[in-house]
């Protein structure tokens, strides 16, 4: 972990990350993937499949793929200033890394074309019958980096998109951005982190607190679809000798509106991001 609150550097970087769900006899599970510890981003730590905005996202080929038009992708995004071409790229960013990371495809044709394996995207995409399912993912909420370094010097601005598992692939992660996955229940993930078996960083523990209060998937996605994904931008300071993340919400916050349910704020412990309060406030 990064000294909180020395500055970071840059603009935000747009990225793309694809909550994957799926609903199990014990309830809704999410996917998480370990990040390799050479990763300058997030290394070791438990995240959601997902990477920053590439070039080719925006092809005209990645472009046509999409199965829905780029201004109605870009309407339920929720930013009028992000130019339409752009939002649909979001989009084609976050179908390429959960395909190149878990190896999930989600593809508008009827069948996942045989053969096509993670490294061969930019190849297939370029194939006439090439079909992106733009409308399995859900605009959830949207994360941007604070100004003052948590995790990294390096900023984000990232789209969260929920979507379902498909039944007939397997999530896995690739042994090279990523060396360990698994499938847990949401308040699972959240108290393996407590007893640090895992780590993970502020969004994806403020987003399982947020999964924990939904019995199933299909929640979760009704729910995102019934509104326009909030943006979070936290805010860091010191009380008394701690470092303290802010969220919407929070009186020390500069926006006073709510974007999430659960606690407006984290602390700093040990180097560890805990809520103030019990863990259960994460998702009671």
């Amino acid at each position: 972990m990064q000294d909180m609150l020395e500055p970071t550097s840059g603009a935000a970087r747009d990225a793309s990350t694809v909550v994957l769900l799926r609903d199990t006899p014990e309830g809704l599970e999410v996917f998480l993937m370990k990040r390799s510890g050479l990763s300058d981003t997030f290394g070791e730590a438990y995240v959601f499949p997902g990477g920053k905005l590439d070039a080719h996202d925006s092809s005209p080929a990645a472009l046509a793929a999409l199965n829905e038009p780029a201004t109605a992708l870009a309407h339920r995004l929720g930013e009028p200033e992000l130019h339409h071409d752009t939002a649909a790229a979001l989009y084609v960013a976050a179908l390429r890394e959960l395909f190149e990371e878990a190896g999930v495809l989600l593809s508008a044709a009827a069948h996942r074309p045989a053969g096509v394996s993670p490294a061969d995207w930019q190849a297939w995409l370029a194939a006439p019958a090439a079909s992106l399912d733009a409308t399995a993912l859900v605009p959830w909420s949207r994360w941007i980096t604070p100004r003052m370094a948590a995790l990294s010097k390096k900023r984000f601005d990232t789209r969260f998109f929920l979507a379902m598992a498909p039944s007939d692939q397997i999530a896995s992660h690739d042994n090279h951005e990523t060396t360990a996955s698994i499938w847990l229940k949401p308040v699972e993930a959240l108290q393996r982190y407590y007893r640090q078996e895992i780590e993970m960083a502020p969004p994806q523990i403020m987003s399982l607190g947020h999964l924990a209060r939904y019995a199933t998937a299909a929640d979760a996605i009704r729910a995102a679809q019934a509104q326009l994904p909030p943006c979070v931008l936290p805010e860091n300071f010191e009380e008394n000798g701690t470092t303290v993340l802010s969220y919407p919400g929070d009186p020390r916050h500069s926006v006073p509106a709510r974007a999430l349910p659960g606690p407006t704020r984290m602390l700093v412990r040990n180097k560890r991001f805990v809520p103030e309060g019990p863990l259960e406030s994460l998702w009671s």
